[in-house]
């Protein structure tokens, strides 16, 4: 069979002419990066892991929970050691040559085995966040539909996983870890971000935690609300300088509502209120309320006809 010619091939090599094998934007004739689509699939199963049953994938019982947890176990720790290796051979911290990559495999083997011996721990503290949102929703029917339907739920879950290896100073894998939850949910929390106990976060969509968001116990979140950063600092060169402190901190007890903006290093006291739409970037002390004004609404009545293009209410002109 003849080869049907390409009727855009004309405009390839301008289009390669656009590629800079510096340039960080660039990905060919460098070392290979994790899989997005990979890390896609180690969300699933570690929801699977946290939640057996959950997926629905098979009924689980007393007899077989041991043996299926195990092939999950071996099946996410394969997978995830994988990609954390891939993640540290790209980036090659330790400046390693191309056929160096033993200690990069040791790294990743070694991160994997402290996140499995932290999973209980972990897993409380998920369970604390499913139950914090039950008790918080009385649309919640049961703490099991919040494990299988609530986008909060889902979003701590693999936060908490992505920021024990942020903590370990894994490149690029957290982030995709996150963003995986992100496209799901709408939910945008950064892994270096710190959240403490029993988060509630109803609704979520739009939600967004930057990285050194410090959040408290017992911390209720609504959709749209933005912890962000007010200002981006730069060094003399111009710069940004990156580590530094420049997201809120949420104290124990702290209500966000609906579609409030909080910005800069900022903190937020204990058992206060920020109500819906609000704008803060000063300190707001434990024990406030802090909302707008009520805004004044105006009723009008609307001119609206008929079938026969009268306006409602209006008398019938009597039939001579």
């Amino acid at each position: 069979m003849e080869k049907k010619e390409n009727r855009y091939a004309h405009y390839l090599d301008h289009y390669l002419a656009s590629f800079d094998r510096s340039g960080q934007a660039n990905f060919i004739s460098f070392r290979p990066i994790p899989s997005m689509v990979t890390i896609e699939g180690i969300v699933e199963d570690f929801m699977e892991l946290f939640y057996p049953g959950r997926s629905g994938r098979r009924a689980l019982t007393n007899d077989c929970v041991r043996e299926e947890l195990a092939k999950l176990l071996e099946k996410i720790g394969l997978a995830l050691e994988k990609q954390i290796y891939l993640a540290f051979y790209h980036t090659n911290p330790l400046s390693l040559g191309d056929e160096e990559v033993v200690p990069y495999q040791e790294i990743s083997s070694k991160i994997v085995g402290e996140l499995f011996r932290a999973l209980p721990d972990l897993r409380r503290m998920m369970k604390e966040d499913a139950l914090s949102a039950y008790e918080g929703d009385p649309a919640a029917t049961s703490v099991r539909e919040v494990l299988i339907a609530y986008p909060g739920v889902r979003a701590l879950t693999i936060h908490r996983i992505a920021h024990f290896l942020y903590l370990q100073n894994v490149p690029l894998v957290p982030r995709m870890l996150g963003e995986t939850v992100h496209k799901q949910t709408g939910i945008d929390i950064h892994p270096g971000a710190e959240i403490g106990r029993c988060l509630f976060i109803d609704h979520g969509t739009g939600v967004v935690i930057g990285e050194t968001s410090k959040i408290g116990n017992q911390v209720k979140i609504y959709q749209g609300v933005t912890l962000g950063a007010l200002s981006f600092p730069k060094d003399t060169h111009g710069d940004l300088i990156r580590g530094v402190k420049r997201h809120p901190t949420l104290k124990d007890r702290v209500t966000i509502y609906a579609n409030a903006t909080i910005l800069g290093d900022i903190t937020i006291g204990e058992n206060s209120i920020i109500g819906s739409n609000t704008w803060i970037r000063e300190d707001v002390p434990a024990n406030r309320l802090v909302q707008n004004k009520e805004p004044e609404s105006i009723t009008r009545k609307l001119k609206v006809k008929d079938a026969d293009g009268k306006e409602c209410g209006e008398a019938s002109t009597p039939s001579e």
